[in-house]
């Protein structure tokens, strides 16, 4: 069974056992956290779809780690002018596995 979670202004597709990262979340390494807007469920060709969220649909996940992402480098330049400014950014990450997908 497989779902769509809503959370950190992005939708992710999960299904039981899938590890990946999303936005940061105030949880300690090994909690359990539990996405509560689902806008979709289902499995196979039975799939129920939300107006928006599913009613009593939930999905359960552990936290794995906290983290933070690779650095992304900003460079702006003017031609001709001598402005050059560089700057970095570090996004932090919370990753989670997926342990159970309820409808």
């Amino acid at each position: 069974m497989h779902a769509v979670i809503k959370t950190g202004g992005k939708q992710y597709r999960v299904k039981a056992g899938d590890e990946f990262n999303i936005e940061k979340l105030d949880a300690a390494k090994g909690d359990e956290v539990v996405f509560d807007q689902v806008l979709a469920v289902g499995d196979g060709d039975d799939i129920k779809i939300g107006a928006p969220l599913v009613d009593g649909a939930s999905v359960k996940a552990n936290v794995v780690t906290q983290g933070r992402d690779r650095k992304v480098l900003i460079f702006k330049k003017k031609r001709r002018k001598g402005y050059m400014i560089k700057n970095g950014h570090r996004q932090h990450f919370t990753r989670v596995r997926i342990t159970e997908v309820n409808a």
